[in-house]
């Protein structure tokens, strides 16, 4: 079976306590539960990986290269200053899709720049949870794209 990673940056653990007014009251449990219902549903395997560590998480996007197809992304807050994450997703080429729960351009000025923006294919961000859904669709269908399977 074909499969995805999902990785989630620092503080994502505190999802559904962290700040509810702003991130939301859904727990990154859920919205793990919820992604991989939906892509098994496509057809797809689903492994997840949280860190507050940057370099576990460019461990884990390097581990990506030949056994997962594509990645989403949340960085948190290292979307605005990580260079090492951003080369690490450039470095192994696997489609990727960038979330953020909140609109990242409607917030602080320093939230509004995106380091690894460049890198991936695309980035969604401002729907909460429908974030994580909405580039998990987008990266099935580049998946499917690429290897000629509607």
């Amino acid at each position: 079976m074909v499969s995805i990673l999902v990785l989630h940056g620092p503080n994502l653990n505190l999802l559904g306590v962290r700040e509810p007014g702003i991130y939301g009251s859904t727990t990154l449990d859920q919205i793990n539960a919820e992604l991989r219902r939906q892509a098994g549903s496509a057809g797809f395997e689903l492994e997840v990986f949280q860190s507050n560590h940057e370099g576990e998480l460019i461990d884990r996007i390097h581990q990506a290269r030949g056994n997962n197809a594509g990645i989403i992304i949340n960085a948190a807050a290292l979307t605005h200053y990580s260079y090492s994450l951003r080369d690490a997703i450039a470095a192994v080429g696997l489609p990727t899709v960038e979330v953020h729960l909140t609109n990242i351009h409607a917030r602080e000025e320093f939230r509004g720049k995106s380091v690894i923006a460049p890198v991936v294919a695309g980035q969604i961000s401002g729907f909460g949870p429908l974030s994580y859904y909405l580039a998990l669709q987008a990266l099935v269908d580049m998946i499917r794209s690429a290897s000629g399977h509607a």
